[in-house]
């Protein structure tokens, strides 16, 4: 029997706020000492009320509004009640039958074509503490919590049951970190637990309309994980079932280094949660006004960013799919671009040798560095200075790469590296000229080879040439002047 899976994603992201989401504690913990971002109202003391973070509010109405969601006129917070060490109240305020954003939808690249993923709901809820497990001197297990977390404003992507791989999970996800970047409501960052995801899977026959018992993956911090976990799923669900057996729906977790899923639990449906309206806020009443202007704020998405790169800069939709990924990437590509004022096929040339060099070369420096492209010595404006000595002939294609090179190292311009190593390049045709002929007078047996009928003796003699020239010497005009000597030695 060959079998379909079917995928969808929760996506919690932590929203940009400076305050929490219920007190006015500091939403930027990561760099704190345990414990010091804290109030009562974090902590759960009796008797503290909790007060809305409007800011947390505006950010999931434009993250409904960038996913085409509907935005709810009320709103409603709940309490959902569950017992866990990192939760201190004992139970999270979260949204459940009223959420802020619901009804939604964004594309996916799937083989080559455009398709419509749904999204259920993007709702608004408070992060958890963290439990940090540990072992001391006995070997005696034990856990330590930090509260900083507690309270942080969380948003919650739901999505529909509509992916069928690995890879539209692996699209999905990277779309939707994307998007929450292009618009600023949360780094997305999955390293720093900014950007988390659970999967549902389950696998049916293929053809069938039926959904089979799901499965509930956590504890994947990586767009890789996510992608191996829900292969061993579908692979461990197949088996199970192609042996006779049967799926149990629960909660699974993914353990990275032995790229398994364990159980941990079985899988809560919402009443065990024992939802209920939160006494202590308001309903949300969202005005269309409101919706309006953050409507209005929005800035241009990924997809319409796409679009135009390809439209305004002849870029193929592989390159402006690299570049638009991440929204400071494209700001980066633009502004090197804009270093020079071009229009039409010259701007269009400039844009490409531009993103070339940020998709090959300066993509490798940063990958063994392991850094990020803003945070290189690279300015947009050097790379476009590096553009100019190359189309001038002032660098070769080979010395243009130690001269970038030279500058991730050291932040200088590209004019002053080539200055200062040396590493211009020799296009006067008679020095290259006296180069060639002295490889040519070094190398009898390679220029009887080439007059023999061996062409590959060629780019032999070409390497002496740049032997004898170290490098410099101007490839075009070395290729003409060797062509013309060996034709004339023909003779």
């Amino acid at each position: 029997m060959e079998w379909e899976p079917v995928i969808g994603l929760e996506v919690h992201a932590q929203l940009l706020t400076k305050s929490k989401m219920f007190c006015s504690c500091p939403a930027d913990y990561q760099e704190n000492e345990p414990n010091t971002g804290v109030c009562p109202v974090c902590l759960a003391m009796p008797g503290v009320l909790p007060v809305i973070n409007k800011q947390a509010v505006e950010h999931v109405i434009r993250t409904g509004l960038a996913l085409n969601c509907s935005i709810g006129e009320f709103a409603q917070f709940d309490r959902k009640n569950y017992s866990y060490p990192d939760l201190m109240k004992g139970y999270q305020i979260s949204q459940y039958e009223n959420p802020i954003s619901y009804g939604g939808w964004m594309t996916i690249d799937s083989d080559g074509e455009p398709r419509q993923v749904g999204i259920t709901r993007a709702h608004l809820e408070e992060d958890v503490a963290k439990l940090q497990h540990a072992r001391d001197g006995a070997g005696a297990g034990y856990a330590l919590m930090d509260v900083n977390r507690a309270g942080v404003p969380l948003m919650e992507v739901v999505g529909e049951p509509d992916l069928r791989s690995p890879e539209e999970a692996r699209q999905y996800l990277t779309k939707l970190r994307s998007i929450l970047q292009y618009i600023g409501v949360s780094t997305a960052d999955m390293e720093q637990g900014s950007f988390r995801c659970d999967a549902n899977v389950s696998i049916r026959p293929k053809g069938s309309t039926e959904y089979g018992t799901k499965v509930e993956v956590k504890n994947m911090n990586s767009l890789r994980a996510v992608v191996r976990s829900l292969e061993y799923e579908i692979q461990r669900q197949t088996e199970l079932l192609e042996s006779g057996g049967s799926v149990s729906q629960e909660t699974r977790g993914w353990l990275e280094d032995r790229g398994v899923t364990v159980s941990q639990r079985s899988k809560e449906y919402a009443n065990d949660y024992r939802y209920l309206p939160e006494p202590d806020l308001p309903p949300l009443l969202i005005s269309r006004e409101w919706v309006d202007e953050v409507r209005e704020s929005l800035p241009e998405l990924p997809d319409e960013r796409l679009e135009r790169l390809q439209r305004d800069y002849g870029l193929s939709a592989y390159d402006a799919a690299l570049l638009t990924a991440n929204r400071r990437t494209a700001d980066y590509f633009e502004e090197a671009v804009a270093a020079k004022a071009l229009e039409g096929e010259a701007l269009q040339a400039r844009a490409k040798a531009i993103a070339n060099l940020i998709n090959s070369e300066l993509a490798r420096l940063l990958n063994m560095a392991g850094i990020e492209l803003w945070e290189s010595k690279v300015a947009a404006p050097a790379l476009s200075e590096l553009v100019d000595l190359i189309d001038d002939r002032t660098v070769s294609s080979t010395q243009a790469k130690q001269v970038l090179e030279e500058v991730f190292e050291t932040g200088d311009r590209p004019r002053k590296v080539v200055e200062a190593k040396g590493l211009s390049q020799v296009t006067d045709e008679g020095a290259i000229l006296d180069a060639v002929r002295e490889a040519l007078d070094s190398n009898p047996q390679a220029v009887e080879d080439y007059l023999g009928g061996k062409e590959n003796a060629a780019k032999f003699l070409v390497g002496q040439v740049m032997k004898v020239t170290r490098g410099r010497a101007a490839p075009a005009v070395v290729n003409q002047l060797l062509e013309e000597q060996l034709a004339a030695r023909k003779l």
